[in-house]
């Protein structure tokens, strides 16, 4: 019994010790090892050895793409304009032993870095340039993330914008400027309009003024070429003018007397006496 207990103790020991001296790594993962508390190697994908009880895995990183979700926050354009915005970090470890020794939480200070640098951007842009320049973030993101956390043996493949926008009280404020501005140009159409139509009403009066002026003097001449003609014709015989003026007399009162006006006309009795008065002889 003493025997067996002897030879199962010492089995149990082997594969304590064999655990201990054999590491294997999965792909995709780097293991760190520490040796009595200081750095002592990085095992790689695979099987490995160490020392039992003096080596032990301190770490474990991935070597695979990480995927860092950028928090939203407030943040204040050029010309004071508030805005939310958001971010996503894609990062790779290729010194695990710099990003575990480097900084106490990577994830965490890429994060903080991706903010920070995010409100430094932002705002120096005023609003309508960042809403609508997502790559010139990006680029400027990448670029001044990158060496920064070059000291920590990792790399930024991309960061990518996810949201940008106004926040709600200036989101309401952008709406009713707009709302606003469409007013505006209503008034101006409709002011425009009534303009033309006022331009188009008074050079209509200007052209009927002028045809009128244009008929009164073609009336004129007709006049004077009449009357030069019916003085040559009657050469100072009285009869024909009082024939004449005595026509226009009888118009005249016939016009008088359709008018809705006049109830009762009464012609004189000696017309041509009538016509004489009128020329005082």
């Amino acid at each position: 019994m003493e025997g067996l207990t002897v030879v199962v103790t010492l089995a149990i020991v082997a594969v304590v010790v064999l655990s201990k001296t054999v590491k294997i790594v999965p792909q995709g993962s780097k293991h760190i090892v520490q040796r009595l508390g200081k750095y002592h190697a990085t095992l790689n994908p695979g099987l490995n050895w160490v020392v039992p009880f003096i080596d032990n895995v301190a770490f474990k990183v991935t070597t695979k793409d990480i995927v860092l979700d950028i928090p939203s926050q407030e943040v204040i354009t050029q010309d004071n304009a508030v805005i939310i915005a958001n971010a996503v970090a894609y990062i790779n470890i290729v010194s695990p032993e710099k990003a575990v020794y480097g900084v106490e939480n990577y994830t965490i200070a890429i994060q903080n870095l991706v903010q920070t640098a995010l409100r430094s951007i932002v705002g120096e842009m005023a609003l309508d340039d960042a809403l609508s320049s997502r790559d010139q973030i990006k680029a400027k993101l990448k670029s001044g993330i990158s060496d920064d956390i070059a000291d920590w043996g990792i790399t930024m493949k991309t960061v990518e914008i996810q949201d940008i926008n106004p926040s709600p009280t200036m989101q309401q404020a952008m709406e009713e400027q707009a709302a606003a501005e469409r007013q505006r140009r209503a008034v101006v159409t409709r002011a425009e309009g009534e303009k033309q139509a006022a331009i188009l009403e008074a050079d209509g009066r200007l052209e009927a003024s002028r045809r009128d002026a244009q008929a009164e003097v073609v009336l004129a001449k007709a006049s004077a070429a009449a009357i030069e003609v019916v003085t040559g014709a009657i050469k100072d015989e009285e009869l024909p003018v009082i024939y004449l003026l005595g026509e226009k007399y009888i118009q005249s009162l016939q016009n008088l007397s359709s008018s809705a006006n006049a109830k009762t006309v009464v012609f004189p009795a000696d017309l041509p006496e009538a016509i004489r008065g009128i020329l005082n002889r």
